[in-house]
């Protein structure tokens, strides 16, 4: 049943809720609100409240600023840390702008959660009537110094599932779980990571908005229960050199009402034609949507070999080096693994263009190549090539332009936002590439 404007007011009441915040993302991924007073909270219900959209990098120019919050009111949510006598609510909300004179407002194109959407109408034009995800982001957590400011120092040096005292970011991570279930998340498994002072918490899939939603609160949560505890926690994908790297895994699954279209018990792998062009679509779109996945100059810090990341565009049913993996249940729970993202993505971009992807594949009758079942980082490039195993772009410089160049996915993400998101990270990586970094001149400085 859905959430009415009443019920909205009724439970702000009974919460003793004080101040509301007006949330959504921009096109780099970072979270943006408009914090309201209680007694505001009817006209932000109706659709009124503004906010200048000049002034969120990637939206629009100066002469055109003006656009509306949209609530939408299944994303009400009470922050569990926040005062008793004051307490604080979020609505995530979608991007509005003012029509020509006598028409009403209209969705602004360069809204991620938009643009998500708009892929997400394609996909049920298409039949499909849900597009679940189910992600897995990695996180690292390290000491705060006595002025609050994040050091390079981790708070422990425990490995993949370990235990305290090995671990611990125990405690923080278990306070962590307790606050997003309070906020309405079922997780499904916490632990430690391979790295000292990474961790993982996995949460039930969803629909792709609520997914994008829910990773958008997750990260809020995560960092601000982290302060409480003294730690800052970073979702950059590669803050250490010589150990693994914070990825963001994703599990893709397209349904037709009740029915998994991936599922297909008379195939000897029980997977659906539909997923096989999916993931046909996906391996030849990989490259393109790298720069939405791996949106940041560090996630190609990330993406070497040696450290369980992906590198190299091939899939399987059971080896875990290639981009994609297919999970072994079947059935209801048959799905698509994709194994490059991390967590600096903006995670509405990043669904939709991978979507995007697999929906060409179906559209065109892709076919997917055969299957990798050996370790392809022990190959050597020769055999790739034979194999037609293909690299994913080992920049940010490389996978833009490799993004740039693919008609589906710019068309899918939209003029405006690929516009603006392609300007914001040229400047990036120019700025990166022009830097004299430290390893430099510990290299160059004495012997040159």
């Amino acid at each position: 049943m859905a959430t009415t404007k009443k019920d909205i007011m009724r439970m702000a009441e009974e919460e003793n809720v004080k101040f509301i915040r007006l949330q959504f993302t921009d096109l780099q991924g970072i979270i943006k609100n408009v914090e309201i007073p209680y007694d505001q909270l009817d006209k932000a219900l109706d659709n009124l409240m503004m906010f200048d959209g000049s002034s969120i990098e990637g939206f629009v120019r100066i002469e055109e600023s003006d656009m509306y919050l949209y609530p939408d009111l299944e994303t009400w949510v009470v922050f569990p840390w926040t005062p008793e006598k004051g307490k604080v609510a979020r609505l995530i909300c979608d991007i509005y702008e003012p029509g020509a004179p006598g028409e009403e407002p209209k969705p602004f194109e360069g809204d991620p959660r938009g643009v998500l959407k708009r892929v997400l109408k394609e996909a049920e034009d298409l039949g499909y009537t849900d597009f679940n995800i189910g992600p897995e982001p990695e996180f690292f957590l390290f000491k705060n110094d006595e002025n609050g400011d994040p050091t390079m120092e981790l708070n422990d040096k425990g490995g993949y599932f370990d235990l305290a005292p090995t671990d611990l970011g125990e405690n923080c991570r278990r306070d962590i779980v307790l606050e997003l279930e309070d906020m309405g998340f079922e997780i499904e498994a916490s632990h430690h990571e391979v790295a000292p002072g990474q961790h993982e918490i996995d949460f039930k899939y969803a629909d792709a908005v609520t997914t994008c939603d829910n990773i958008q609160t997750f990260k809020l949560a995560v960092k601000t229960i982290a302060r409480k505890h003294g730690l800052h926690a970073t979702f950059m994908p590669k803050p250490l050199f010589g150990v693994n790297g914070s990825g963001m895994h994703c599990n893709m699954s397209l349904f037709k009402g009740k029915e998994n279209a991936f599922y297909d018990k008379k195939t000897e792998s029980q997977l659906s034609e539909t997923a096989m062009q999916f993931l046909a679509g996906i391996l030849e779109h990989a490259n393109a949507f790298t720069a939405l996945t791996n949106p940041i100059v560090n996630s190609y810090k990330r993406l070497v070999p040696g450290f369980e990341a992906p590198v190299y565009v091939a899939w399987s049913l059971r080896n875990r080096s290639p981009l994609v993996r297919i999970p072994s249940s079947r059935g209801m729970s048959t799905r698509i693994e994709v194994r490059s993202p991390d967590p600096s993505a903006n995670p509405y971009l990043a669904m939709a263009s991978m979507l995007a992807a697999g929906l060409d594949g179906i559209k065109r009758g892709l076919s997917a190549p055969e299957p990798t079942d050996r370790n392809i980082y022990v190959m050597t490039k020769e055999e790739r090539e034979e194999e037609g195993i293909k690299d994913l772009p080992g920049d940010l410089r490389g996978a833009l332009d490799h993004l740039l160049a693919d008609e589906t996915l710019v068309n899918a993400i939209g003029s405006h936002a690929i516009e603006h998101f392609a300007e914001a990270k040229e400047i990036e990586w120019d700025m990166f590439r022009s830097q004299v970094h430290p390893w430099e001149r510990e290299q160059f400085l004495s012997t040159y």
